[in-house]
């Protein structure tokens, strides 16, 4: 029997089935740019897309994508990301509106496994949908970086504690927001051990006796602000509209 050979011609083992993705977003140019990335990609399959949640749904549970490409601004409060998640790999986009830790922070711990900014360059797009489907997470290292504010030196009377690195900024961050362990490892895509690490030095940085206190200091010297534990949450019960 003849070996069998791929649709370029190369002789081998049989080729994998195509990646299935279909597009979340309301701009006509963008799905006709991606659809058009899709078509052109070996090893890529377009699925078809939709401008609203509604369309969105109905799309994902009649084909089946592989992977769900969406637009950040379609779920402002994180409820059709969530919705898609349960059933869909989802890759977010983000734009510099949405491009906040507490935003990018609810969309993964709702289920979104991957994340890159919506300008990105096209071949960032097929190493994300790749990433996601073969790896099942994706974090664009440009917008995992720019979402780290600047670390500040907190100070106390008679003294000063040890500066954060950028890594226990972010474990802190999430204590704040209430997670747990193996919440913030599935967040910063690391092991419970690591985030176990973290914690250990945060609280030996920042003098701390317990978890609770090392948030307590932390806001008390400026380390944490409000708005760094302003993550938003969806009620149990909320649905998208």
């Amino acid at each position: 029997m003849p070996p069998s050979t791929n649709s370029h011609g190369t002789i081998g083992a049989a080729v994998r089935p195509a990646v299935g993705v279909a597009l979340i977003d309301g701009v006509p140019l963008v799905r006709e740019g991606l659809s058009a990335l899709v078509h052109r990609t070996p090893g890529l399959r377009w699925v078809g897309a939709a401008d609203n949640p509604a369309l969105a749904v109905r799309l994902c549970e009649r084909m089946r994508p592989d992977v769900v490409v969406m637009d950040a601004t379609l779920a402002p409060r994180g409820q059709l990301s969530r919705h898609l998640a349960t059933s869909h790999r989802v890759v977010l986009m983000v734009d510099d509106q949405h491009l906040t830790t507490p935003y990018v922070t609810n969309a993964i711990t709702g289920g979104v496994r991957g994340v890159i900014r919506r300008p990105a360059q096209t071949g960032e797009f097929i190493q994300a949908i790749h990433a996601v489907h073969s790896q099942g997470r994706y974090m664009d290292a440009s917008l995992a970086a720019s979402m780290v504010p600047p670390l500040a030196r907190p100070r106390r009377p008679g003294g000063s504690y040890q500066r954060l690195s950028q890594r226990e900024h972010e474990v802190l961050r999430l204590i704040a927001d209430g997670l747990e362990n193996q919440a913030i490892a599935n967040v910063l895509f690391v092991s419970v051990e690591t985030v176990r690490t973290h914690v250990k030095s945060i609280l030996r940085k920042l003098a701390s006796r317990d978890r609770t206190h090392a948030v307590a200091v932390a806001f008390r010297s400026g380390v944490l602000t409000v708005d760094d534990d302003a993550v938003p949450r969806v009620r149990a019960g909320d649905e998208w509209r």
